[in-house]
């Protein structure tokens, strides 16, 4: 039997009804060949003949055509599998494991076209060479839509050990275990990573510990013919290459003012900080570099507090490394270094002088980790940051779990 790796999706799993043949009472017209070549009388200790059944069934229509088509075999082997156009052309494909017990899976090379009617022949042998064939005839779907969705990190970046690889969908996506099984992600160094849906249009992926350094990583993301939902179908597919560049992971202590910074395993800065004032804690937790800007405005109106109200404010800052959605930043402050080191008194970032904020705006890279510790406000939220969510919960949110 030949097997390779593959995936059964749930599309597939739905459209496993009604294409069977072997010699039993029931069983399709395909399966005449096999109980005519053994006309003569069975012995116990004959082998049972051999049954096939297709997904998807005889005449069904409206199919995915990105999915993999399933052929289950009970009391005997796979042998051939043959899928065909309406002119009668064979279509290129491989045939590879399926999830289940007896199950096979054959996944076309590159997606099958829309609106167009296929062939699928598959035969099984049993024990005493015993065959039967079964056939069926299918129709793929005829998209409302076709998208492509966005993808971080980019083709080609570098990034640090805590950048997340990100897949945004335009609509919601309703068949997610069919999508999430089109997205496969391989790496220079193995990782124990898994996809987690944090909404119905945004999946991420990360490992249980931040991503080993000076890694490179793949996404494939084959989700053409793939169905997205509201019959938008995936458009073409896509692979994004990145490399997890040096580990950078520092930490911000709010309780002796501190930065620490580190290069690998070696602490090469150790700079006195502000971070966020009693009244504007800075959040505990890992946060992850996402943007570098040399020049910044500070407007406390981006968090809901307008600039005209007490506590507002509106300030162009120098050397911004953002470190989360919730608007903290690590900066310069100059008008904060009599307080760095000895007292937070910040909306909630993390202050240095501008010679210091100069040198980590000019260390750090996107993906960097910034582990804030012994603050006075709670952990970053888990739906701003991926690693303040627990490992187990973070492998429940995948549709394959």
């Amino acid at each position: 039997m030949r097997r390779t790796a593959a995936l059964v999706t749930a599309g597939v799993l739905a459209l496993l009804s009604g294409c069977t043949a072997g010699n039993g009472e029931g069983s399709s017209s395909a399966s005449a060949s096999a109980s005519s070549s053994s006309a003569s009388a069975t012995t116990p200790a004959d082998a049972p003949p051999p049954r096939l059944q297709l997904a998807p069934a005889d005449g069904a229509v409206d199919v995915a055509p990105g999915l993999p088509l399933e052929i289950s075999v009970t009391d005997g082997e796979l042998g051939d599998v043959t899928v065909t156009d309406d002119a009668g052309t064979e279509v290129p494909g491989q045939v590879a494991d399926g999830d289940t017990e007896g199950t096979e899976v054959w996944t076309a090379d590159g997606a099958l076209a829309y609106g167009s009617t296929y062939t699928v022949t598959a035969s099984a042998t049993n024990a005493d060479d015993e065959r039967a064939e079964a056939t069926s005839t299918f129709t793929t779907a005829v998209p409302d839509a076709l998208a492509t969705p966005a993808i971080g990190p980019l083709d080609g970046q570098t990034v640090g050990v805590g950048m997340p690889i990100r897949v945004y969908f335009e609509q919601p996506v309703t068949d997610q275990a069919a999508v999430e099984s089109h997205l496969r992600v391989t790496s220079s160094t193995p990782t124990d990573g898994v996809w987690s849906w944090i909404s119905d249009t945004e999946v991420h992926f990360r490992p249980s510990q931040y991503w080993p350094a000076e890694t490179d990583v793949t996404l494939d993301a084959d989700l053409q013919g793939v169905p997205l939902g509201g019959g938008v179908f995936g458009e073409k597919d896509r692979t994004v290459s990145f490399h997890v560049g040096a580990r950078h992971v520092s930490i911000a202590d709010a309780a002796t003012h501190r930065l620490q910074v580190f290069d690998g395993d070696q602490l090469v800065q150790d700079f006195p900080m502000s971070a966020g004032s009693p009244d504007n804690p800075s959040y505990n937790g890992p946060h992850v570099v996402t943007e570098l800007n040399a020049e910044r405005i500070m407007d406390s109106s981006t968090y809901g507090v307008p600039v005209d109200s007490p506590g507002g404010y509106r300030t162009p800052v120098q050397w911004a490394v953002r470190l989360s959605d919730s608007g903290e930043f690590v900066h310069g402050a100059p008008w904060s270094v009599a307080q760095q080191g000895r007292e937070n008194v910040s909306h909630g970032c993390i202050n240095l002088s501008t010679e210091n904020a100069r040198w980590f705006f000019d260390f750090s890279q996107p993906g960097d980790v910034v582990e804030i510790v012994n603050s006075g406000a709670g952990t970053l939220a888990s739906d701003i940051d991926d690693w303040t969510v627990p490992w187990d919960q973070w492998r429940a949110g995948s549709a394959l779990a």
